[in-house]
């Protein structure tokens, strides 16, 4: 595994792209553990784990053998993801070496190349440090593994309904030339405009910075596709989870 050092070199060496936002971003912020083949200044292989979404690795490269090598050092990762074209060759040795099935799942990646709409709802605005109690009291899906860190170091907008927060949308990733947009809202309040309103908010702050808009979904993900096309997104590229079918 990298060194702190290490982890920061990796992410001056990633390239900029829409597919690489989270890696880069949580590699520079200290959110993140890392694993290369080759040195780090020229890797042939990367894999970049969020420490907020443990267990999900993402890898970069495309030697698929040493991919496989350096995820025998990972602990308990139920799903990789990896570039589109590696998914084929990759599956079969997870397969041998976990020993059981796996299933894959396309993930899509968009960007937002035109100005975001100006969405206004009564229930939505931009969150502060002063919602800190707000977010920390609302569910686990909503806050994140770091709250105070989505409202210092981020930015993050929320709709909120008596006094309690039902959907959030935030920069969860910025780089150089982008910033990835996450969004969740709770099951009850769904389905109401709130996605929208919340996900539009952050593109514009995020344009606001001069850098592009990313969302990226699984491809089963029917709600939230359709809430990137009304919002502008377009589509630019795909990459798969290799999934443990435990």
């Amino acid at each position: 595994m990298l060194s702190p050092t290490q982890c920061q070199q990796l992410a001056e060496t990633l390239p900029d792209t829409p597919e690489t936002v989270i890696a880069i971003s949580q590699l520079r912020r200290g959110l993140a553990r890392a694993w290369v083949g080759g040195e780090v200044e020229r890797w042939q292989t990367a894999v970049v784990e969020d420490t907020g979404q443990p267990g999900e690795p993402l890898v970069f490269g495309h030697d698929v053998t040493q991919m496989a090598d350096l995820l025998r050092q990972i602990p308990d990762w139920f799903c990789v993801n990896v570039n589109r074209d590696c998914a084929p060759g990759l599956a079969p040795l997870i397969e041998q070496m976990m020993g059981c099935p796996v299933r894959l799942l396309e993930d899509v990646y968009h960007t937002l190349t035109q100005p975001a709409p100006a969405i206004t709802h009564p229930h939505v605005r931009l969150l502060t440090p002063a919602d800190l109690s707000l977010l920390g009291a609302a569910p686990f899906e909503l806050q994140g593994a770091q709250p105070r860190r989505t409202l210092l170091e981020m930015v993050a907008a929320g709709a909120i309904v008596d006094g309690q927060l039902v959907a959030i949308a935030q920069n969860y990733a910025r780089t150089d030339r982008y910033g990835e947009i996450g969004v969740h809202t709770l099951p009850a309040y769904r389905q109401q405009g709130y996605a929208t309103a919340v996900a539009a908010a952050i593109a514009r702050y995020i344009e606001s910075l001069g850098l592009t808009p990313v969302w990226s979904c699984g491809a089963h993900n029917q709600a939230s596709l359709r809430t990137a096309v009304r919002l502008g997104f377009t589509e630019v590229s795909r990459r798969f989870y290799i999934i443990l079918d435990r």
